[in-house]
């Protein structure tokens, strides 16, 4: 990788960015994820050569500016938190697209991108409570927030979402799943049982 199109173009293959020039300097191009705004790949020109700014993981921050000379402290930016890569041929294409894809998986986590990826965990033929998830999630006093995220479900075949029930092991409202019993009839399919719209969480409960 040595030219920015390149790099922009890597950039722009991850899921919900966009491409953003928010200096009117032509210069400065940088891809940022949509559901926060954030920036995780500066793209500009200096001393003739093509750098890119990416967030850096402090675990391995320093590995990478150990292991390449063109991997420098962050232009114009926290040098703890941002290193600068000079596209001079000299790093290997897949480290520069991991590193940009560091940057991508810092920058993107968000709580919501930590329920989904909670929720994926419950084991097949078990349910969690929305307090268990938010655990799961990194902070146990988001329910609602838990709550919130599964009404939005962007990907209900990979985000089992019927496996969440609340406290008491009860059921969510019939709209939530587009109508009556369906969450019951998902659940029975995994071998889950369901009494008067209620779970045992004893028996099909998931231990943190």
């Amino acid at each position: 990788m040595k030219t920015r199109e390149e790099a922009l173009a890597y950039g722009l293959s991850f899921p919900g960015t966009y491409q953003d020039a928010p200096f009117h300097d032509q210069n400065w191009q940088l891809v940022r994820f949509k559901e926060n705004k954030k920036a995780f790949l500066w793209t500009y020109e200096l001393d003739g050569q093509i750098c890119l700014n990416v967030k850096a993981d402090p675990q391995w921050r320093d590995f990478w500016r150990d292991a390449y000379k063109s991997v420098i402290p962050g232009y114009h930016q926290n040098k703890e938190h941002w290193s600068t890569i000079i596209l001079d041929g000299s790093i290997p294409e897949q480290d520069i697209k991991r590193m940009i894809a560091e940057s991508y998986e810092l920058i993107s986590d968000s709580p919501t991108k930590r329920i989904y990826e909670a929720v994926k965990q419950i084991p097949y033929g078990h349910v969690a409570t929305y307090g268990q998830v938010a655990a799961m999630a990194g902070n146990p006093k988001m329910s609602r927030a838990v709550g919130n995220a599964l009404h939005k479900n962007p990907d209900p075949d990979n985000i089992p979402c019927y496996r969440v029930v609340n406290s008491k092991g009860e059921l969510a409202d019939a709209f939530v799943f587009g109508g009556v019993n369906v969450q019951a009839k998902l659940l029975a399919n995994e071998g889950v049982e369901v009494h008067e719209n209620k779970v045992d969480l004893k028996r099909f409960g998931i231990e943190l």
